[in-house]
């Protein structure tokens, strides 16, 4: 990328007015930089009537660490491709790409101003009816047309090619399934922790299970995944959700997404116990949480299964009963997954709002621990479950 250079808001604004047409040639517009930028610089450009657009440009380091850390600028190249493939398939949850320059690593994005981060409005005990259905639908439908099920060989070959992401995937196989069990410095946890941390570091059978989850995160590119599916990369308001941030996107196993998912919808119930401050509020969202993995886990089977019966091409798995059993392991994989997702977030490099912002000490430690506990229940359980009714008895036995 001989041509690449960091756009300021100057920049920013001429690139839009210049290189694209979102917006008539006599408008008059403003730009302003927001978010934390370590990762991409995010531009606001808007009209004189209040349209807007944002432009999102990959930086080719870690800003919070400097140029000692460098990062692929082709994650720019790789989300917004990601996004345009998804929102072919399911546009309702999908963020809409409007523009995209690879050699600057600029992608310009519809505004999604007037919805919230789903992260914070789950810290503040608010709840969406849609939510599970809306991601559901998207993974299910996602993941579907981009598999074996539906494309034939050369096509997903070709695409597997398209969505190789080495640089991105090194980071989460790291941060997922090699850091947190043995001890590393990117490690990050009270020192309260040492010891539940070191006992389950020296859990051999957990560890074996984390062995099998990480070969198949490595080894089976079931479909296009979005990568890095968690509460901050879902936009919501009362009737809709939004996915944006597929910047980790590449093809693997369809129960990962699902399963990051899941694991940061567990986090929240964690920290409910010291953030709803009555009895009452806590049972609601605590009930309200448990529903919605539920309702995921179903929703997703149900949309997953009917697109097979519909829509399946290969002869093999139009065989009666395979999708059914290539289902139940995705939710077997899922939930896996899930509890590798609960514990990197815990005493991993990268954790979550919903926990670290939890001000009383103890009762953030006890979050803390409280998620260990599932994330390794869940890891080692999970493969013995037969159907999602199981995983479903599984986790209301680890909750409740």
């Amino acid at each position: 990328m001989t041509n690449y250079t960091t756009l300021d808001n100057a920049q920013a604004l001429e690139y839009v007015k210049t290189q694209t047409q979102l917006f008539s040639d006599d408008a008059n517009l403003t730009c302003y930089e927001f978010g934390d930028g370590n990762l991409n610089l995010v531009f606001r450009v808007a009209d004189q009537h209040h349209n807007s657009v944002i432009l999102k440009q990959a930086l080719p380091y870690a800003r919070c660490v400097g140029e000692s850390w460098p990062l692929t600028l082709d994650r720019a190249r790789i989300e917004a491709s990601v996004l345009t493939k998804h929102g072919a398939i399911y546009p309702d949850t999908t963020v809409k790409v409007l523009h995209q320059n690879n050699e600057l690593a600029v992608t310009i994005l519809e505004d999604l101003g007037h919805m919230q981060i789903l992260r914070s409005q789950l810290c503040e005990g608010k709840t969406f009816d849609h939510l599970a259905s809306n991601i559901a639908h998207y993974l299910a439908h996602t993941s579907f047309f981009t598999s074996d099920f539906y494309l034939d060989a050369q096509q997903k070959k070709a695409l597997v090619q398209e969505f190789t992401n080495p640089e991105l995937c090194a980071i989460t196989e790291d941060l997922f399934f090699d850091d947190p069990y043995r001890v590393c410095e990117r490690n990050n946890f009270p020192h309260a922790l040492n010891a539940q941390v070191t006992k389950l570091q020296q859990n051999n059978a957990l560890k074996l299970a984390v062995a099998q989850l990480k070969s198949k995160f490595l080894s089976a590119p079931q479909a296009l995944l979005h990568g890095d599916i968690h509460t901050g990369s879902i936009f919501v308001d009362e009737n809709d959700a939004k996915v944006i941030d597929p910047e980790f996107g590449f093809f693997g196993p369809i129960g990962f997404d699902l399963g990051s998912f899941i694991g940061n919808l567990l986090l929240n119930y964690c920290a409910q116990n010291a953030r709803a401050k009555t009895l009452p509020q806590r049972r609601d969202i605590h009930t309200y949480l448990l529903t919605c993995i539920q309702t995921c886990a179903s929703e997703f089977e149900r949309a997953w299964l009917a697109l097979a019966q519909t829509h399946t091409k290969d002869l093999s798995f139009k065989t009666t009963g395979y999708a059914d059993f290539f289902v139940e392991q995705v939710l077997r994989d899922a939930f896996g997954f899930c509890g590798t997702e609960l514990i990197r977030r815990t005493i991993g490099l990268a954790h979550v709002a919903d926990i670290d912002g939890i001000e009383d000490e103890q009762a953030r430690l006890n979050a803390q621990s409280q998620a260990l506990q599932l994330g390794e229940q869940l890891i080692l359980q999970a493969p013995h479950c037969k159907s999602k009714e199981d995983l479903s008895q599984l986790l209301i036995s680890l909750l409740l």
